[in-house]
């Protein structure tokens, strides 16, 4: 009985005979370059893909998958292919090459292989193997380093940034982050990489480096990947090193670790300060990209005045002066999906802290403010020579001892004269240089009346 199989796509029909096959040695196996390294051997079951060429013994050729651009794909011991290669084959390494002398009887017998192959030849079969894989398979995990610390690692839905190079089982690279010098950004579990990845990214920390073994069943399947010549072919084992750089979830909010606290601290940092503090900001890998050692003067920045990173801005509230804080803020607390200059879109940064000074701030809108209850008789007080109205020079007077009797706060980080000219300008309301008593209100007043208008 003769049943008809095909060696590949574009070969012409072959026809395998069914015979009592031989003993083993009606084949014989050139084991003519074995590679140092054998992850595993070719087994009944499994599946194939390799390359070869197909001589006659004279070394005419009458068959080749180079002269295609495409390498045979099938499964041992199913009949895929001639009894003898199917025998010669077992036991293969990938990237090992072999020669299978095929005799007839296992091979195409009396009846040949219409005109490439005449009846009764012995062929030879030179082979390189590209790929072995079963149905059984899973992802083959090896962990190659891993951070001394980890307190959170890989879940699904993170976003994971990482770097990777991409070979085929044979070594051929395929695809490298670093050779892009970008990282590989996506979401875990959510269908954004091949099913491999998303298992194997599961459960690694930042730093951390896996080596993966993917069957082509959980990377691209029977067509491969790329356009016109494939990148991936299809039925390829693929094997990742990954380097996990950071990753972050959607709800993930700022990370304090206070590795210092201040011995003396009666005032704490908070929304309208005006502080001043050293800082170094890094990727997650240790990367530096910023340090305010760089400066001759601690950065500076009044808190909640919209002038650094939300997630900063938060991690320098209820601080005291000399306290340190190592920080980690994700990205959508920071420079977001775009990135900033040399600050990698979608980056997790880590922030070393420490405050030098602070200056409590005043509220929004507010130039002054009164650190006790201010003078029942505000105008009186003002109005040193008692003459009815309150030049610049007797108003800035009354303020600045205000300020340094610790009874009233200016706005900090900008000259106090300034300040207290614009306060004396918002209280002249007829630009004439002089302050009356009808002209003087407390802002405090202001903004409960505007509120009744409102209401009204």
């Amino acid at each position: 009985m003769v049943r008809r199989i095909f060696l590949s796509l574009l070969l012409a029909t072959w026809f395998s005979v069914d015979c009592n096959p031989g003993p083993i040695d009606d084949i014989a196996v050139d084991r003519y370059f074995i590679p140092k390294s054998c992850i595993r051997e070719v087994k009944s079951g499994d599946f194939v893909r390799y390359h070869y060429n197909g001589t006659f013994t004279d070394g005419k050729l009458f068959d080749s998958s180079y002269d295609r651009g495409a390498a045979f794909f099938g499964q041992v011991g199913q009949k895929w292919q001639i009894a003898g290669v199917d025998k010669g084959i077992l036991g293969m390494c990938v990237n090992e090459h072999r020669k299978i002398t095929v005799p007839p009887h296992l091979a195409y017998g009396s009846q040949g292989a219409g005109d490439k192959v005449p009846p009764d030849t012995t062929l030879v079969f030179d082979l390189v193997l590209l790929d072995v894989f079963n149905r059984a398979d899973q992802v083959q995990t090896k962990v190659i380093s891993t951070p001394k610390e980890c307190k959170r690692s890989v879940m699904r839905t993170d976003f994971v940034r990482f770097h990777f190079n991409g070979t085929l089982l044979d070594g051929s690279a395929f695809d490298s982050s670093y050779k892009r010098s970008q990282t590989q950004d996506s979401v875990v579990g959510e269908g954004w990489l091949i099913k491999g990845l998303d298992e194997g990214l599961l459960g690694m920390c930042v730093g951390e480096i896996r080596h993966f073994i993917i069957p082509p069943f959980l990377a691209f399947g029977e067509k491969g990947y790329g356009t016109e010549i494939p990148d991936i072919p299809g039925s390829a084992v693929l094997v990742f090193d990954i380097h996990v750089i950071d990753f972050h979830g959607v709800k993930d909010t700022v990370q304090v670790d206070i590795t210092r606290k201040s011995e003396a601290c009666n005032e704490t940092s908070e929304v309208n300060d005006f502080i001043q503090y050293h800082y170094n900001c890094s990727l997650l890998d240790g990367t530096l990209l910023f340090t305010s050692r760089d400066y001759e003067t601690p950065q500076d920045v009044v808190l909640g005045g919209d002038k650094i990173i939300d997630g900063l801005d938060e991690a320098l509230r209820n601080m005291c002066v000399g306290e340190r804080r190592t920080v980690i803020v994700p990205p959508h607390l920071g420079h977001g999906e775009k990135g900033a200059g040399i600050v990698p879109g979608s980056a997790v940064l880590r922030f070393e802290l420490e405050l030098v000074s602070l200056q409590k701030g005043v509220p929004e809108g507010y130039l002054f403010i009164w650190l006790e209850e201010s003078p029942g008789h505000l105008f009186e007080a003002l109005d040193v020579n008692q003459d009815q109205q309150v030049p610049l020079e007797e108003f800035s007077q009354f303020i600045k001892q205000q300020v340094s009797e610790g009874k009233g706060r200016l706005k900090p980080a900008q000259d106090p004269d300034s300040v207290i000219i614009d306060m004396f300008k918002n209280q002249d309301r007829n630009t004439d240089g002089l302050i009356t008593q009808d002209e003087l209100k407390l802002k405090v007043d202001e903004d409960a009346e505007k509120t009744r208008h409102e209401e009204l």
